[in-house]
């Protein structure tokens, strides 16, 4: 395969043969680098985090996707976020993101929507469709929610037309940066019933499974490794996405579990996490050990 570049101001254009397939970057395709499937991919799968620790507009993500685009898959709101925005604004961003092939989801607010009732959660799903988001996260870390009820309401969402996306996870309280000290006081759950239940939820045709990291890689005292493997061994790889928003934490689900692990990390990380996926560069302990093979 060859990539022919127009050089502006010359009069030839160079050819330039690329050692990649799927997706190409032109100039550098000569150098290899492991391959990754386009968009809209099944598995390598990266959601950035949206507007929460810091405001993010369309301007800042035209810059995201015009240099990184190729490796954003989704964008998550996180905290409701979105519904402090001006509404032109907010659809403003949608349409930028689905103008870039990136699905735009709510993040896990819907458990603050049903405390207030089933009229609050009917036009919450119309106005985020009428909005153009494409997932509805649906999460109960601060609340406990009935197995059969939850299942209830990714069926409303998929018969909405959006796609239903559900957090699990093994520690209750989980998503509003509490400390080590008080999720310690709520203790944890089994992780084989969080397994069951991502698996009624896969069956009943959910789009995407969130493993929550809290209770697992993030405040806590000592990860529990253990849980992503179980959770691996019970679903595979492709209807799982990892919450990692901390650089240590991807690199050790790229290391253990290969560049194809679906993941969720900050806006501001896409660049070092896809550096990882692709086996360009790394820590010292994954330079240059990352790779694919795809004869």
């Amino acid at each position: 395969m060859q990539t022919t570049i127009e050089r502006p101001g010359h009069d030839t254009h160079v050819v330039v043969p690329s050692a990649n397939r799927g997706i190409t970057t032109e100039g550098f395709d000569f150098l290899r680098r492991n391959e990754r499937e386009g968009k809209p991919r099944t598995h390598g799968v990266t959601e950035i985090r949206g507007a929460y620790y810091s405001p993010i507009g369309k301007r800042e993500l035209s810059d995201i996707f015009e240099t990184m685009g190729n490796y954003v898959d989704a964008l998550k709101f996180a905290g409701g976020s979105f519904t402090l925005m001006p509404y032109k604004a907010l659809v403003e961003v949608i349409d930028l993101c689905h103008k870039s092939n990136v699905l735009v989801s709510t993040g896990g607010f819907i458990e603050h929507v049903l405390t207030q009732g089933n009229d609050a959660v009917d036009r919450y799903l119309n106005t985020c469709r009428d909005a153009g988001f494409d997932i509805i996260e649906l999460s109960s870390g601060f609340i406990t929610l009935p197995a059969n009820d939850w299942l209830r309401l990714a069926e409303k969402v998929r018969k909405m037309g959006l796609k239903a996306k559900p957090e699990v996870g093994i520690q209750f309280g989980a998503g509003g940066a509490t400390s080590v000290k008080d999720l310690e006081a709520e203790g944890t759950s089994d992780a084989t019933w969080m397994i069951q239940l991502a698996r009624r939820f896969i069956d009943a045709g959910a789009y995407q499974i969130m493993i929550e990291s809290e209770g697992i890689t993030e405040n806590v005292r000592t990860w529990r490794t253990d849980v992503p493997a179980q959770v691996i061994d019970a679903l595979g790889l492709d209807h799982v996405m990892f919450e990692a928003a901390d650089p240590a934490v991807f690199q050790w689900y790229i290391k253990h579990y290969g560049p194809e692990v679906n993941l969720f990390v900050d806006h501001s990380q896409i660049v070092e996490l896809e550096c990882l996926r692709a086996g360009i560069w790394g820590t010292a302990s994954l330079w240059g050990r990352v790779v694919t093979y795809k004869p």
